[in-house]
């Protein structure tokens, strides 16, 4: 599995058009063969998956038992406004209105790559996030990668 590397600054244009960043593009090279798909993230901002990608969580998803209540409705709001991305011949995904307007997103973006998946962030909400990291990074770190009898760095 290849893992998306990079922080890219991109704009909308008027139509919510978004170019995709050349040093991007050359980590999607099944991108115009199969789509891309964004969705919701956890927080307000948006993912980009690619279809593979998509199809594994999809996969993930249906294994799960839908007569719980509270299984049917996770899977009812993180598919919520899932969309199938196409790029146009300018190298052009066109962003669904519904998804910019729940993110926030209005002009300038920040595309995040997180293993797999490509975060779309509003610039001013990502700048945010990343001035509101936590003082003690280097304690975040050893609570949440130093678990105890974990020797993967040695």
């Amino acid at each position: 599995m290849s893992h998306f590397l990079g922080e890219f600054e991109c704009k909308l244009d008027a139509k919510g058009r978004m170019m995709i960043p050349s040093g991007l593009k050359k980590q999607l090279p099944e991108a115009e063969r199969e789509g891309l798909v964004i969705n919701r993230g956890f927080e307000r901002h948006l993912v980009i998956y690619t279809r593979k990608e998509w199809d594994k969580i999809v996969d993930d998803l249906s294994k799960l038992n839908q007569y719980e209540k509270r299984t049917r409705e996770f899977i009812r709001y993180f598919t919520r406004g899932a969309t199938e991305l196409t790029l146009d011949s300018a190298n052009r995904v066109n962003l669904p209105k519904a998804l910019l307007e729940y993110a926030g997103i209005t002009a300038d973006v920040v595309l995040s790559c997180q293993f797999n998946k490509i975060e779309v962030w509003d610039q001013n909400a990502y700048d945010e996030q990343m001035d509101s990291a936590p003082e003690n990074f280097a304690g975040l770190a050893e609570e949440v990668m130093g678990g105890a009898g974990r020797r993967d760095n040695e």
